[in-house]
């Protein structure tokens, strides 16, 4: 039986439970008693983002953030490690294993002693406390306090999560994937997530207008690269200060209910009309970029870069020089299409295959459109009657 680390009695080795020896990068959190379960944790990409993953573990409403206030309220400091395998074993000395379920109340106590405390990678057991940690020294550390720089190093050699909350300047701060987050009070980051809905309302509104005027233009089959690529700069910039809030939405936890339902109803079918639009402009030479190739390049482009329509017309394919912008173009008609009710996306791409540009299925008629496999009468008339109220209804919109 192996003796504790002072030799002083018999310590029970207890057997590995699910979560302790995981991956060593965390999940996204499931355990109803850690997420809260609202929708605060369901936006941004949060699967796809260690940050945004263990932030949403600790964001108001979870056991974990209740742990981290009580710390905070005590006085007290903390070393807390969200992980446990060979390598943070391998550093870890003294203190005792537990293996017991987590609770805010037995963290607040475990951290009066001196040490840190080892949680499973999920945060529902606590696997040891009182430890300490003997991180390789060599690896460089910019934080000058004794307990951020163990966080900071034992962060990067096992590539688990690790927080640290200091005692003197009460501030919680979370190292992982080599950053440094300092979580803030709900009331300043809300501050901050208000001013960017403003911003994000304010662009959407500009967004529905060039959008509008699109539409119109591809009805007259008006439309130049300037106008597609004019839409394509909004949905990005909307996307962008919509993935912006997310984050916000992530770390307000609970608090940050209304802040996403706010956040759906702006964002609905942008996403999807980001795509749309790319689909339909997407030049058509042989070293034309694909889809998400032009997806990929729209990502990239700096914040200064988003504002010149050129480089946004170069990242989806286009030549890069001014001129270009004023060239005619015509669109393939997925965007009109998908406004057509109860059509589904395998006959909208088996039309515009068919077509291949939006004059061509505006002049269809029903017998023409009756020849695409999958258009029967009854939705060859509905797609007919689709389009003249959707060109109808667009022209209104831009001249009366």
């Amino acid at each position: 039986m192996p003796l504790d680390r002072d030799g002083s009695k018999p310590a029970s080795t207890p057997a590995p439970k699910p979560g302790v020896n995981g991956a060593a990068r965390p999940t996204t959190p499931t355990s109803p008693g850690l997420t809260g379960g609202g929708p605060g944790l369901t936006g941004g990409g949060v699967s796809g983002d260690p940050l945004r993953a263990n932030l949403a573990l600790m964001a108001p409403g979870t056991a974990l953030r209740d742990g981290l206030e009580r710390i905070l309220r005590g006085r007290t400091g903390a070393l807390i490690v969200l992980g446990y395998d060979s390598v943070v074993e391998s550093i870890c000395t003294g203190g005792f294993p537990l293996d017991v379920e987590f609770s805010a109340t037995r963290l607040r106590e475990l951290c009066k002693m001196d040490g840190a405390v080892v949680l499973s990678s999920d945060g529902t057991r606590i696997v040891r406390a009182a430890v300490h940690l003997m991180p390789d020294p060599s690896i460089p550390s910019e934080e000058s306090g004794t307990r951020h720089r163990t966080a900071e190093r034992v962060a990067k050699q096992s590539g688990f999560p690790v927080i640290s909350v200091s005692q003197s300047m009460r501030i919680i701060g979370l190292y992982v994937n080599g950053q440094r987050h300092v979580l803030d009070d709900s009331a300043a980051i809300l501050s901050r997530a208000n001013q960017a809905l403003a911003t994000l309302e304010r662009y959407k509104l500009r967004l529905d207008e060039v959008s509008g005027t699109l539409s119109a233009l591809e009805i007259e089959d008006l439309v130049t690269v300037r106008d597609a690529v004019a839409v394509v700069q909004r949905l990005e910039m909307v996307r962008r200060i919509a993935d912006e809030i997310s984050g916000y939405v992530v770390e307000l936890g609970t608090d940050g209910r209304l802040l996403a339902l706010q956040l759906d109803e702006l964002m609905a079918g942008v996403d999807a009309d980001r795509t749309l639009v790319i689909r339909d402009y997407l030049p058509t030479s042989r070293r034309a970029r694909t889809l998400d190739e032009g997806l990929v390049e729209l990502d990239l482009l700096s914040a200064t870069e988003m504002i010149d329509l050129v480089a946004v017309a170069k990242a989806i394919g286009y030549q890069g020089v001014s001129d270009a912008l004023d060239a005619a173009v015509s669109p393939r008609g997925f965007r009109l299409l998908a406004k057509v009710p109860r059509l589904p996306t395998p006959v909208v791409d088996r039309l515009v295959d068919h077509f291949g540009s939006l004059q061509r299925l505006l002049g269809a008629t029903v017998e023409d459109l009756q020849a695409v496999d999958g258009v029967g009468d009854a939705r060859a008339r509905g797609v007919r009657e689709g389009l003249s109220r959707l060109a109808e209804a667009s022209i209104l919109e831009r001249y009366v």
